[in-house]
C-alpha cells in the first residue's frame, strides 16, 4: 500500500483498531472484505488480536507494525487483518483455540497465519522483529510462512483443516454428557485446596490471577458444612489480594493480575470484568465474615468505578483502563518513588506511608528501581507504636496522606486511557455486582445506577426478537451468549429490588430466546453464537463455553439464571434446559478443576434449588426492616429476597409459584419465610432465627453433595 497518513481502521468504532490507523499497513477489519481479497490475491492473512489494555500489543505495534521495512513485508505478502478482542469475543475464542494448539500458549497479541479462507495453520502470540535468545524474528517468520504457503500448499491446507477439525472436536465437548450429580462439586473444591497457596493466598504459581468464582464456591461450601479450612483457604486469597499491590491502595480497583506470587508487582490494567466479580467477592467475605477491610475494599473498587470506569450521566459501566500511559513506563501512574512521596507528603505523613505501605528508595520496578508498588506492608497498630500515636489517630493521618497521594496522582500525572465502550455482558456483571452492594450496604446510590445502566441498555442494546446485543452505541454488533445471559441475571436481580414487572417480563423473553437461538437441543448446553447469526468467516465453528477465564463460564451462568427462573414461573422448561446444560459437561469438570468453579456453583443451586426469603409486613415497618436486613446480610448463593408490602400482594407482583405456595400470606404481619422450590419453612419472626435458617437450609444439602472437600 501506497502508505497515507491513516489507514483505513481510522474509522472503526474499536478504540484499539483506530490506535492503529496510523501504521503502514494495509489493515482491514474481520469481514469478508480481507477473506475475498486474499482470494482474489492468492495470498495467506494475518490475523493479530489484541486489545487497547494490553501492553505486549502495543510493543508489537511499535516494533513491528510501525516498523516501515516490516509493514512492507507483510503489505507484498499478505492480507493483515487486525480484530480487537473486546470487540469481538467469538473471533478471538476460536483462534486462541487454534493458536494454543499449534503452539501451546494463547494470550494476547495473538498472532496466527491462516488460508484465504480463514483456517489457521501457524501462529504464535508476541515476536519480536529480529531473531533474539535463539527465537525466529518477525521478520524471519513473515518471510518463512509466505514461502511455505506458496511452495507448500498442499501441506499448508492439510494441516489447516487437521487443526480445525480438532479445535472444533474440543469446543462441543463430544463424548462430555453425563448425568447430572452435584458430587461433582467435590472435583472443583478439591482442585482449589490442591493449588491453594499457603504461603501467600490465591491459586497456583506466579503469575497470579483472581479466581472470583473459586473463592464463591468456598464460602457456599463453608455455609454449608462449617468446615474451617475452606474459609480458611478464602480469607487468606482475599486478604492477601487487598492488602497487595495488584490492588490500587490509593485508587481503588484491581490490577488484572500479579506477575509473581505474592500479590505484589501487578499488570497494571484494569477490567471490568474483573473489579465486578472482586466486588461481589469481597461483599461475600464481608457477610460471612464481618471483617471492615472486606468492606473497605467493596467500597474502594466504587469509588474507582464513579470516578474512571463509569458515565455517570447516561449509565453504563466503560471497558477498561490502560496500564500505562506510554510504552516506556511501566505502571508509571500507579507507582512512587521516595523523593515523590516526600515532595508531596509532610514528613509524618510521609514516614505513615512509607512504614505502612514500604516505600524505600529501592522499589519493585525493574525499568526504574526507584519506583514502589504500594502494598499493605505493616498494620494499624504497628504503625501506631512505630510513629508513637494512638490507632485512630494513626488511621487518620494515613487516611490523610492517601488523599493527598491520589490527588496529585490525578493532577501531576497524565492518566492511562480509559476505553470507554459499553460492552452489554460486562455492564450486566457490574449492575449485578452494584444491586448486591446496594442490597448488603444499604447504598441507594448504587442501586440507582445500576438501574440507569439497565435502562439505558433496555433502550439501545435490545431487539425483542434478537435479544441484547454485543455493545450500546457505535454499529450494531450481534450479541454472544455472555451478552443474553449476563443481562438475564442482572434483570432478574433488578426485578428483586424493584419489583418492577418489565425486567422480569425482559428476562424471560431473552431466556426463551437464548434457548432458541444459542441452546443445543440436540446435546444440551448453549453455543456462544446464535444459530441464526449472520456467518462468522474463518474459523466457523459451534463453541460452547464452560471454563471461567476469568468471566464466569457463561453455560454455567446460563443453568443458573434458568433455575431461578425455574424457581419463580415453575415452568419445567427452564429447570430441563438447566439440567441438560449441566449434563453436557459432567465428564470434563474434573480435569477443568477450579476453573470450573461457576459450574460448581450452579450445580449446587441445582441440587438444592434457589432459596427465597419474603419478608412481609407494611412499609416502612421497623421489624420487617430488620429481618430484611438480615437476610440480605447473610451470604447464600442464588438466595433472593423478596420484600412484600400489602400493596405489593395486592398488584399481583409477587411469582406465580410463591402465590400459589403462600395463598393465606399476610402481608401486613412483619415476618421472614424461607422458600425452597415449592416448600416454605414456617415463618420466623426474630433476626437471629432467620440468619440460622439460611444456614441450616444449606446445610440440608451439603450430604447430597458430598460435604465440603
Amino acid at each position: 500500500m501506497t502508505h497515507s497518513a491513516e489507514n483505513r481502521l481510522k474509522d472503526s468504532a474499536s478504540p484499539y483498531l483506530r490506535s492503529a490507523a496510523h501504521q503502514p499497513i494495509d489493515w482491514h477489519e474481520w469481514g469478508d472484505e480481507a477473506f475475498q481479497k486474499a482470494h482474489a490475491e492468492g495470498k495467506p492473512v494475518l490475523l493479530d488480536i489484541g486489545a487497547v489494555w494490553c501492553h505486549w500489543c502495543h510493543v508489537i505495534d511499535r516494533e513491528s507494525y510501525e516498523n516501515p521495512e516490516i509493514a512492507s513485508l507483510i503489505n507484498d505478502l499478505y492480507i493483515p487483518v487486525k480484530v480487537d478482542r473486546d470487540e469481538r469475543p467469538d473471533v478471538d475464542a476460536r483462534y486462541q483455540s487454534a493458536v494454543s494448539a499449534i503452539s501451546g500458549q494463547g494470550g494476547w497479541p495473538l498472532t496466527a497465519f491462516l488460508t484465504p479462507d480463514g483456517k489457521p495453520f501457524f501462529g504464535g502470540t508476541y515476536f519480536p522483529p529480529d531473531d533474539a535468545h535463539g527465537r525466529p524474528g518477525f521478520k524471519r517468520i513473515l518471510v518463512a510462512i509466505s514461502e511455505a504457503f506458496k511452495t507448500r500448499r498442499a501441506e499448508v491446507d492439510t494441516s489447516a483443516q487437521a487443526l480445525e477439525e480438532a479445535v472444533a472436536k474440543a469446543e462441543v465437548f463430544h463424548g462430555a454428557r453425563g448425568t447430572f450429580d452435584a458430587r461433582s462439586v467435590t472435583a472443583v473444591v478439591q482442585s482449589a485446596i490442591r493449588q491453594f497457596d499457603q504461603q501467600h493466598g490465591g491459586f497456583g504459581h506466579a503469575p497470579k490471577f483472581p479466581q472470583a468464582s473459586t473463592v464463591d464456591l468456598l464460602l457456599e461450601r463453608y455455609q454449608a458444612t462449617r468446615d474451617d479450612e475452606l474459609l480458611h483457604v478464602a480469607e487468606h486469597t482475599l486478604e492477601a489480594m487487598a492488602r497487595g499491590g495488584v490492588y490500587d491502595q490509593i485508587g481503588g480497583g484491581f490490577h488484572r493480575y500479579s506477575v509473581d506470587a505474592r500479590w505484589c508487582v501487578p499488570h497494571f490494567e484494569k477490567m471490568s470484568y474483573d473489579n465486578s466479580e472482586l466486588l461481589k467477592n469481597f461483599l461475600h467475605g464481608y457477610q460471612v465474615t464481618a471483617k471492615p477491610l472486606y468492606r473497605d475494599i467493596v467500597e474502594g473498587i466504587i469509588a474507582w468505578v464513579t470516578e474512571v470506569l463509569s458515565d455517570q450521566q447516561r449509565g453504563g459501566f466503560y471497558a477498561s483502563q490502560d496500564a500505562d500511559q506510554t510504552l516506556d513506563d511501566d505502571g508509571d501512574y500507579f507507582t512512587w518513588t521516595l523523593a515523590e512521596v516526600r515532595a508531596v507528603l509532610s514528613p509524618e505523613e510521609a514516614r505513615a506511608i512509607e512504614v505502612y505501605y514500604d516505600v524505600e528508595a529501592h522499589g519493585e520496578m525493574h525499568h526504574n528501581p526507584e519506583k514502589n508498588v504500594l502494598w499493605v506492608a505493616s498494620s494499624i497498630v504497628a504503625l501506631a507504636n512505630k510513629l508513637e500515636l494512638d490507632e485512630a489517630s494513626a488511621r487518620v493521618l494515613l487516611a490523610r496522606a492517601r488523599g493527598k497521594l491520589l490527588a496529585a496522582r490525578r493532577n501531576r500525572r497524565p492518566t492511562p486511557a480509559v476505553d470507554e465502550t459499553h460492552y452489554v455482558g460486562w455492564n450486566a456483571m457490574f449492575a449485578s455486582a452494584y444491586l448486591e452492594a446496594a442490597r448488603t450496604l444499604d447504598r441507594t446510590d448504587c442501586r440507582a445506577f445500576a438501574l440507569k445502566t439497565l435502562d439505558r441498555i433496555l433502550a439501545e442494546g435490545w431487539e425483542s426478537t434478537k435479544g441484547f446485543l454485543h455493545r450500546v452505541g457505535g454499529p450494531r454488533l450481534e450479541g454472544t451468549l455472555d451478552d443474553q445471559i449476563f443481562m438475564i441475571a442482572a434483570l432478574l436481580d433488578a426485578w428483586e429490588t424493584t419489583f418492577d414487572r418489565r425486567y422480569f417480563e425482559v428476562a424471560e423473553r431473552a431466556a426463551r430466546l437464548a434457548i432458541e437461538r444459542f441452546g443445543d437441543s440436540e446435546g444440551g448446553g448453549f453455543f456462544d453464537r446464535a444459530k441464526d447469526a449472520a456467518p462468522m468467516g474463518g474459523l466457523e465453528i459451534r463453541r460452547k463455553p464452560l471454563q471461567d477465564s476469568p468471566t464466569p463460564g457463561a453455560n454455567s451462568v446460563a443453568a443458573i439464571v434458568l433455575d431461578r427462573l425455574y424457581a419463580y414461573t415453575g415452568e419445567r422448561l427452564y429447570r430441563e434446559w438447566a439440567e441438560k446444560t449441566l449434563e453436557a459437561f459432567v465428564g470434563p469438570i474434573p480435569q477443568y478443576g477450579l476453573f470450573a468453579a461457576t459450574y460448581g456453583l450452579a450445580a449446587l443451586l441445582h441440587a438444592r434449588h434457589a432459596v427465597q426469603v419474603v419478608v412481609t409486613g407494611t412499609a416502612g415497618d421497623s421489624r420487617a426492616a430488620e429481618l430484611e436486613r438480615i437476610a440480605h446480610e447473610t451470604y447464600r448463593f442464588g438466595k433472593s429476597v423478596l420484600r412484600v408490602t400489602p400493596e405489593r400482594l395486592v398488584s399481583g407482583a409477587l411469582p406465580a409459584t410463591l402465590r400459589e405456595t403462600l395463598p393465606h400470606l399476610d402481608a401486613r404481619k412483619p415476618e421472614a419465610l424461607v422458600c425452597v422450590e415449592s416448600t416454605c419453612h414456617p415463618p420466623v419472626t426474630t433476626p437471629q432465627r432467620l440468619a440460622s435458617l439460611l444456614v441450616e437450609v444449606a446445610a440440608d444439602v451439603a450430604g447430597a453433595t458430598g460435604g465440603g472437600k
